[in-house]
């Protein structure tokens, strides 16, 4: 459970802190302090894979553990496809080393 990308954040809406998990967004926990909600996210998680390794299911892999490729493909219109290039060109730079850096802002 340790390798699982877990966040804690301030649920307005509940007035409590609430636990997440990426690997399973349908998974929370509301606790009045960020580290019981760290803790009862983290207890649903590991409950949640000992039932879904008793029945058989696949478990999702932990984000952190995964090998990315660094490509991916993003579609856009037409015409920022077109202003995206422009600017590149403008910047002397390729369109990819800009939408690297745009995205990583």
């Amino acid at each position: 459970m340790d390798k699982y990308t877990y966040r804690v954040t301030w649920a307005e809406e509940d007035g409590e802190y609430v636990g997440l998990c990426a690997e399973f967004p349908s998974l929370s926990w509301l606790a009045e302090t960020p580290d019981a909600a760290f803790k009862g996210i983290r207890q649903v998680v590991d409950d949640a894979v000992s039932d879904m390794q008793a029945h058989n299911e696949l478990v999702p892999k932990p984000i952190a553990t995964k090998q990315f490729s660094g490509k991916f493909m993003v579609r856009v219109p037409p015409d920022i496809h077109r202003a995206l290039a422009i600017l590149a060109a403008e910047s002397g730079t390729s369109l990819n080393s800009l939408a690297s850096a745009k995205l990583s802002q």
